[in-house]
């Protein structure tokens, strides 16, 4: 009786997927910006997104902002207000990244 060969096919990893919180469509995690809120409450833009803590996503786009901050869709997933500042910033890193794909 001849050997099968045993060996396991490498199997293809998909890429994480998460859902925009502002259009609700899923994307891969590498497209989306990462909010956090810490173990202390902090809440913040994640850039690297290994910050400890609560995750939510975003599309880098200013609608899907805007559909979020409207519905209150980042206070619903931390379960706490979400400070001004933390607006302002997501729509500066919108600009900042518009202004990249530009170039």
């Amino acid at each position: 009786m001849a050997k099968q060969n045993k060996q396991p096919k490498k199997a293809l990893k998909k890429p994480p997927v998460r859902t925009c919180l502002g259009c609700g469509e899923p994307k891969e995690k590498r497209e989306l910006i990462r909010i956090v809120r810490t173990p202390e409450g902090e809440i913040s833009v994640d850039p690297t997104g290994k910050k400890s803590g609560r995750g939510a996503y975003i599309c880098p786009n200013a609608e899907c902002l805007k559909m979020a901050r409207r519905a209150k869709r980042l206070e619903r997933a931390f379960s706490a207000d979400i400070p001004a500042e933390v607006y302002e910033r997501l729509e500066a890193e919108l600009k900042e990244g518009a202004a990249d794909e530009e170039k």
